[in-house]
């Protein structure tokens, strides 16, 4: 069978064409895309427009940082020793009976306050009352007999003078008359004794004060010195308020001891009105409970507790320091006019040393702590900040008293300071409105107008 060969001349021209078929593919392609991408680039400047206005709406919020500020003041301030301290009654009476008795009457009701002298209580008086007749009645016998021996005693010594009776029977008259007179001082001692005995059984209050619980009731039988007394008194006003204090504080306070009375405060913190419940919060998407009339109920809120502060002075320092806290022990007086302080009470302390005429004061929260120590942010007159290294002598309350660093009339920064640089500008406001919430403002703005030229672009390229 003959063979059939393909001409060389065939074979070339065939990849030929396949080639130019390839090349015409590939153009009509690149037609095809460049007709369908005539509106990419407004996609792309809407784009660029939008993120545009993102960017100038975010740098028109960090232009100026909005802050609050105070100014660095001079002022008084006192130098004290804070402390807590207990009320003590200046002084603590325990009342009991002298005298055993049956308690016939109570003069005053627990609780009550009494006046140094005033009836407490009164026994029953008739044991002690006949106890002092009998005991007169012995003098009066006594006396008889005391007469009669000192008359036979100057007829003996007439008798003994002239002779006619011994010296024994003399002397035996003479001491029977001496003891007889003895007697007397005896029974002038018992009389004495029952008086003051029926004097027991009107029961006085030694001290000014307010009494306590009552442990008897009319009618009981109360016994001498009893272990249980009747009632307690406690003088309240004056009254005491007794506080420990570091001993490395002794020298200077024994030297402004030395000086002038030191002053000190106790604060007591008022409560507010027992049994009152604060407004439960509300959870979302509940509604609050409705009253009878339709209206939403609330529980009643206390008002904001404040603190009453009364003023003393310093009468006691103890002699010596504990060894086992370091501490002395001190005590202020207290008028106590009102009884606002009242023994066992727990009272807040403030030992006055001195009072520093000239301390440049600024608000603790404007003291911000580094690695470096403490510092503060200052707005120089351009409303930038300038970051100020200083030196805190102590705190006062909400107050800090700078020791170097600041001068007065300098405006510091007190809040916002989690956003500022050294450098920075800031706009000043009052808290919680103004620069602050014009900043945030600003801010949304800004974001809004920057997502909003993006949208439109985006938009614009997809209609397209």
């Amino acid at each position: 069978m003959p063979k059939t060969v393909r001409s060389p001349r065939f074979s070339a021209r065939a990849a030929g064409f396949l080639l130019i078929g390839l090349i015409l593919a590939g153009l009509l392609a690149c037609s095809r895309g460049s007709a369908t991408n005539p509106q990419q680039p407004a996609t792309d400047a809407s784009g660029a427009a939008g993120g545009r206005g993102a960017r100038s709406g975010r740098g028109g919020a960090a232009g100026s940082v909005p802050v609050v500020t105070a100014h660095v003041v001079s002022k008084p301030v006192p130098v004290t020793i804070p402390a807590v301290g207990t009320a003590e009654p200046l002084a603590t009476v325990q009342i009991r009976a002298q005298v055993t008795g049956q308690l016939s009457a109570i003069h005053f009701t627990e609780g009550q306050d009494v006046r140094k002298g005033a009836p407490l209580f009164t026994l029953d008086a008739r044991p002690f009352e006949a106890a002092l007749q009998q005991a007169q009645a012995v003098l009066a016998r006594d006396t008889a007999q005391a007469k009669n021996a000192q008359a036979q005693r100057t007829r003996a010594e007439d008798l003994f003078n002239r002779g006619l009776i011994p010296r024994d029977q003399y002397e035996t008259m003479t001491a029977n008359a001496s003891a007889l007179e003895s007697t007397l001082a005896a029974d002038q001692a018992q009389i004495e004794n029952a008086r003051l005995n029926l004097q027991y059984t009107h029961i006085l209050a030694p001290i000014s004060g307010r009494t306590g619980a009552l442990n008897v009731h009319q009618g009981d039988l109360v016994r001498a010195n009893d272990t249980t007394p009747l009632v307690v008194i406690n003088q309240v006003a004056p009254i005491y308020v007794t506080f420990s204090v570091p001993g490395r504080y002794l020298p200077d306070i024994r030297r402004h001891q030395s000086q002038q009375p030191l002053r000190i405060a106790a604060s007591i913190q008022a409560g507010g009105t027992p049994g009152s419940q604060q407004a439960a919060p509300v959870s979302p998407g509940s509604s609050p409970a409705a009253g009878t009339d339709g209206a939403p109920a609330s529980a009643p809120v206390d008002p904001p507790s404040t603190a009453r502060t009364e003023a003393g002075a310093v009468s006691f320092i103890d002699n010596s320091v504990d060894p086992t806290t370091g501490t002395i022990k001190m005590k202020g007086t207290f008028a106590n006019a009102d009884h606002a302080l009242w023994p066992g009470l727990f009272v807040q302390v403030t030992l006055v040393l001195r009072t520093d005429p000239s301390a440049v004061v600024v608000p603790s929260a404007a003291v911000q702590a580094s690695q470096a120590g403490q510092f503060v942010f200052v707005v120089k007159p351009d409303r930038t900040v300038e970051v100020r290294n200083i030196t805190v002598d102590r705190q006062q309350g909400d107050e800090v008293v700078v020791a170097r660093g600041l001068t007065p009339g300098e405006e510091v920064v007190t809040d916002g300071q989690l956003r500022l640089t050294a450098g920075a500008r800031v706009t000043t406001g009052t808290r919680g409105e103004g620069a602050g919430g014009r900043g945030d403002a600003g801010s949304d703005s800004g974001g809004r107008r920057g997502n909003g030229g993006g949208g439109r672009g985006a938009n614009r390229g997809n209609q397209s």
